[in-house]
């Protein structure tokens, strides 16, 4: 009997369209289902079984291989019978006979059905599995679905994850329909429970955070080097950027605070401490250890890559922390063993913690140096081994071929372009310019120095100032008189200056600097056709 795969694949389209499979997942589901539930039916767990649709019709072949002598009739078939099954068949051909699935008996359905299932499963967690194995460390919007004492499930999309109680903040809440705010921390392939896991606790969390809310760590201006966390109490970042102009920490903080406000907000209160990244193991305690001052980091001799911090006495517990918190992720967070004491406590030892710590930051400065000497030797044989083209303008040999016809318009030469001699003489005539713009501004820099006055001054007023010295010109010959006169012509010049002044045009900075270099175009006039030596008795004193 053949039934039609219409009926059946109806069956499963609320499965194809609620879990997102293909129809040809699902066919060959079916297939592999229908095969094994008829090896079930006759018992025959190795019989050669064929399944196909076509044209929309199941159809299931009981395959028989051609032999001369027969040992089992299931899995082999005489040449004789196959003759009249198939005229051409021969020996080793398979024989194909069809049977009617629908005479299946209950147990054969079952396994169908139990096939059918697996393989579903399987298809969807290998959906699941390509769509999440990309995002692992990815912060995603999920809604909750159920919530449980020991986990949460999340519906993330695709699937659902599962937020475990180890990976939730602690003091928060969760309700049916909320939506939250996860990273996807792992993704199984072969595992009978969820697939997807995600955290809110985990330090990705915060860095996806800070990410969101500031755009210079997203473009990589800024990039966090390390983070510590303790869920629900304190978390510390230390930050680092190459673009000297940029502050990293004021860029994470944002303006009022109000970047960094709002990953608070998402924490319900979690504090967060950032503090600039350095290179030298000294620095990057101190910083971490904040809001306390450490005053000295040396090497702990008794324990391997362990440190001692020295602060003062008055700040032992606050370096600490409450419960040993501000230590714990100062240790997190720098990945090296860290011993807090006092400075009572080494000055009662006797060690000379300021001359350790002395010590090993020349050490660090010493070894920085020799890296950039390193550097600077490696960037310096990398253009050594660089060829260049061309050297000298001179010694090269430009050859042309007169006989090349430019059939094409892309072929035409460009009417602006320039040889390398016109471009060096070009930059050796601009170079001359600025030279002598140099010289030219040094100079007015040096009778700007020595001129009493910066102030321009018409000829107008010139005239006037010349008038009123030769007014107040003193006489040998009339000593007494002019001792007389020169209180009258003081307050008369006085009164003048003060007419000239409110007369005094006002100009803006660009007729300033007209007026200034027309007076110096002037000032630097000379006609060779004037022997000037003739005129120098005149200006003799």
């Amino acid at each position: 009997m053949k039934q039609k795969v219409d009926t059946i694949a109806s069956a499963l389209l609320g499965i194809e369209s609620d879990r997102q499979l293909t129809p040809e997942i699902v066919e060959e589901a079916l297939k592999e289902a229908l095969t094994k539930a008829y090896r079930k039916h006759i018992e025959i767990p190795d019989a050669y079984v064929k399944t196909e649709i076509k044209d929309g019709i199941i159809h299931i072949y009981h395959q028989r291989v051609v032999v001369d002598e027969v040992e089992d009739d299931e899995l082999e078939i005489s040449l004789k019978e196959a003759k009249k099954l198939n005229k051409d068949a021969k020996l080793g051909d398979m024989i194909d006979e069809e049977v009617d699935y629908t005479q299946f008996d209950r147990a054969a359905v079952v396994l169908a059905k139990n096939v059918i299932k697996q393989k579903i499963r399987e298809a969807e967690k290998q959906i699941v599995y390509e769509e999440y194995c990309d995002k692992v460390d990815e912060m995603v919007m999920g809604t909750v679905e159920t919530v449980e004492p020991k986990f949460v499930i999340v519906n993330i999309g695709k699937t659902l994850a599962m937020m475990k109680k180890s990976q939730q903040i602690p003091g928060e809440t969760y309700y049916e329909g909320q939506n939250l705010l996860v990273v996807i921390t792992e993704v199984n392939k072969e595992t009978k429970g969820a697939q997807v896991l995600v955290s809110r606790a985990t330090p990705v969390f915060v860095r996806r955070l800070f990410e969101r809310e500031v755009p210079e760590i997203y473009q990589g201006i800024i990039e966090i080097k390390a983070i510590a966390r303790e869920p629900g109490e304190r978390c510390k970042i230390a930050v680092y950027t190459h673009n000297e102009n940029i502050d990293p920490i004021g860029a994470c903080i944002g303006p009022r605070g109000s970047r960094v406000q709002m990953i608070i907000n998402e924490l319900h209160g979690e504090k967060i401490d950032i503090f600039e990244w350095s290179d030298n193991i000294a620095d990057l305690i101190k910083n971490a250890l904040s809001p306390s001052e450490a005053i000295a980091v040396i090497p702990n001799e008794n324990v391997k890559d362990g440190l001692i911090v020295v602060v003062p006495e008055s700040q032992l517990s606050l370096a600490i922390g409450k419960r040993g918190k501000n230590a714990r992720l100062a240790v997190k967070l720098t990945n090296r063993k860290i011993d807090i004491k006092s400075d009572a406590e080494m000055e009662e030892a006797g060690i000379d913690y300021m001359a350790i710590s002395k010590a090993m930051q020349e050490e660090y400065e010493a070894k920085k140096a020799k890296e950039r000497a390193y550097k600077q030797q490696q960037r310096i044989e990398e253009l050594n081994q660089t060829p260049t083209e061309i050297e000298n303008v001179d010694v090269a040999d430009f050859t042309y071929d007169d006989d090349v016809l430019l059939d094409t318009e892309e072929d035409m030469p460009l009417q602006n372009t320039t040889t390398l001699f016109e471009k060096e003489q070009e930059k050796k005539e601009l170079d001359e310019m600025e030279e002598a713009a140099r010289i030219a501004k040094a100079k007015r820099k040096e009778k700007a120095s020595i001129a009493p006055s910066t102030e321009y001054t018409s000829k107008f007023e010139n005239f006037a100032d010349a008038s009123s010295k030769q007014e107040t010109a003193p006489v040998k010959s009339k000593k007494k008189q002019e001792e007389v006169k020169e209180t009258t012509d003081k307050h008369d010049l006085s009164e003048v200056k003060q007419q000239f002044e409110q007369m005094k045009p006002i100009y803006s900075e660009e007729e300033l600097a007209e007026i200034e270099a027309q007076q110096m175009e002037e000032e630097n006039v000379w006609d060779e056709d004037v022997d000037y030596e003739e005129f120098d008795e005149y200006y003799d004193d």
